[in-house]
């Protein structure tokens, strides 16, 4: 095993606080009834510094067999107490057991985030975040929901990084090269690539939900007790007449990525039209400040294991992990839908353009697990566009192709909204017509579009469609309770469908070259 000091350093820090923590839940009496929080506490801290000691001091055989095989204990006690309660098989599980497995629990995690000090890459160290978060949501549920501030400076860094990016870029790619029939011809083939895939999206929701059936037999009864945002409905003008800016200082703030993009493709083709010798002097500017701002996104992303496990404590935290439990089949509809979305539509594009897949799957590796834990496919745009130059895309080309695509080519959301639109009928009874089904499903691809970068806006999208089409509101209640786990899948896919679309337009344009092999840090 490779041994790193900052391992044995970061192992000892974290029995040193354990221990501070031990003392003074003795020195300070603690309030009653909070005690055994105290306890549960520092015994965990205790056994991830120890989790990382075993790391250090073990032999990398001894490593793995030892993980490997406490894994095993751990995933088939999990699976045994899931059966017991779902069977009812009321079988009694003396509580030490239960303390033991929580032991080995916290000792996995330990090995795994001192893994990190031997791997040393920021993949590893958000999916590593990923795993932590969901025990500290799941052990500490309030201490969970009070990170949730770590994971909003996060969101706000990244969003931050958005305007001034895809402003600099995309006249960059525009003005830099002079060719307006290139952003012609790159627009047409994107819009017809993205309503393409799209439909395949629509058409393979609407199967899933009819095939599962998920929302039929649900009562209002049922109904979980959350709000639901209150939602405006909006004619096909104010649609249309939203995406074009009023301000661009002002769509930089409120963070509309499309807005952004219209203002962008048009102030780089209003710069071709400009002199060279007066042009010259913007085009620098925006070559810099695109250099700048990818170097600013590293700055950032250090922050992202950080942001990201707080991201998944607060939602385990405040949702707790039984909700994976309700409504199994819903989620389960879902996600089988979506997986099944990527393997006969995006695998087999990926095979036609013969892109790497091995090589792909490594670059959209790590903004996947940002939208994962986001649900923001706005927070993952930054680290995606340098994903995506890195296995050899045009940086003109993912300029133009992501940020239109987060308003254009939502797979995952529209996959969603297609389901989740025949769930309510199908929960409150209304038989619809496969006709009517489409009717439905193209006003929510009409109507979905740059609800990609806020997290849970399909919700509010989906709300405004049923009002529209007479549909009751209380099966959203229930969707509502689940909506951040399905948030976090249909976001992932948005992400990857809009990856893979940048590599069909450069591969379209004869411009990808995948022997370009650049380190993410250096694009």
């Amino acid at each position: 095993m490779d041994r790193s000091r900052w391992m044995f350093y970061c192992a000892l820090s974290l029995v040193a606080v354990a221990v501070i923590f031990h003392i003074f839940s003795y020195v300070n009496a603690a309030p009653p009834g909070t005690a055994d929080d105290w306890k549960v506490g520092f015994v965990s801290l205790y056994t991830l510094g120890a989790g990382g000691l075993l790391l250090y001091f073990l032999p990398k055989r001894g490593s793995v067999s030892v993980f490997t095989i406490g894994a095993f204990l751990f995933l088939t006690f999990q699976a045994f107490k899931l059966l017991n309660s779902y069977f009812e098989w009321g079988i009694f599980i003396a509580p030490g057991i239960g303390v033991f497995f929580y032991l080995i629990r916290w000792l996995l995690l330990g090995m795994v985030i001192h893994y990190g000090f031997i791997k040393k890459t920021l993949t590893f160290w958000i999916l590593a975040s990923l795993f932590v978060g969901v025990s500290i949501g799941h052990d500490f549920p309030m201490f969970g929901q009070d990170l949730r501030l770590l994971s909003q400076i996060f969101l706000k860094l990244i969003k931050v990084i958005i305007g001034p990016l895809l402003f600099a870029t995309l006249v960059y790619g525009i003005a830099g090269h002079s060719d307006i029939r290139q952003v012609g011809r790159m627009g047409w083939k994107s819009l017809l690539y993205f309503e393409i895939v799209t439909s395949f999206a629509l058409f393979i929701g609407l199967a899933a939900i009819n095939i599962s059936k998920a929302g039929v037999g649900v009562k209002p009864s049922e109904v979980l007790n959350q709000e639901i945002p209150v939602v405006e409905s909006k004619t096909a003008s104010d649609i249309i007449l939203h995406v074009f800016p009023e301000s661009i200082v002002k769509s930089m703030a409120e963070g509309d990525v499309l807005q952004i993009v219209i203002f962008s493709v048009l102030f780089g083709i209003a710069l071709i039209m400009v002199p060279v010798a007066t042009r010259k002097l913007l085009i620098d500017f925006t070559e810099s400040l695109s250099v700048t701002m990818f170097k600013f996104t590293n700055m950032i992303m250090y922050f992202a294991p950080v942001g990201v496990g707080a991201a998944m404590a607060y939602t385990v935290g405040h949702m707790g992990l039984g909700v994976l439990f309700n409504l199994f089949e819903l989620l389960i509809t879902l996600y089988i839908a979506l997986i099944a979305f990527l393997l006969l539509v995006l695998l087999p594009i990926a095979w036609i353009i013969k892109l790497p897949i091995k090589k792909f799957i490594k670059a959209v590796s790590e903004p996947v697990s940002i939208a994962f834990a986001t649900t923001s496919s706005e927070a993952a745009l930054p680290r995606a566009m340098e994903a995506m130059v890195s296995i050899g895309v045009p940086r003109k080309i993912v300029a133009f192709v992501m940020p239109t695509g987060y308003s254009f080519n939502l797979d995952g959301t529209t996959l969603y909204l297609s389901l989740a639109s025949v769930f309510v009928a199908q929960a409150a009874g209304i038989h619809f017509s496969f006709g009517h089904q489409l009717v439905i499903v193209f006003t929510l691809m009409l109507t979905s579009k740059g609800v990609a970068g806020v997290p849970r806006a399909s919700l509010v999208i989906l709300l405004g469609t049923a009002a529209s089409f007479g549909l009751p509101t209380w099966p959203i209640f229930i969707i509502l309770g689940i909506d951040e786990l399905m948030d976090m899948a249909r976001t992932s896919v948005n992400v990857i469908g809009n990856c893979l679309a940048s590599v069909v337009i450069a591969k379209w344009e004869g411009e990808f070259n995948p022997d370009v092999e650049q380190k993410i840090d250096e694009v």
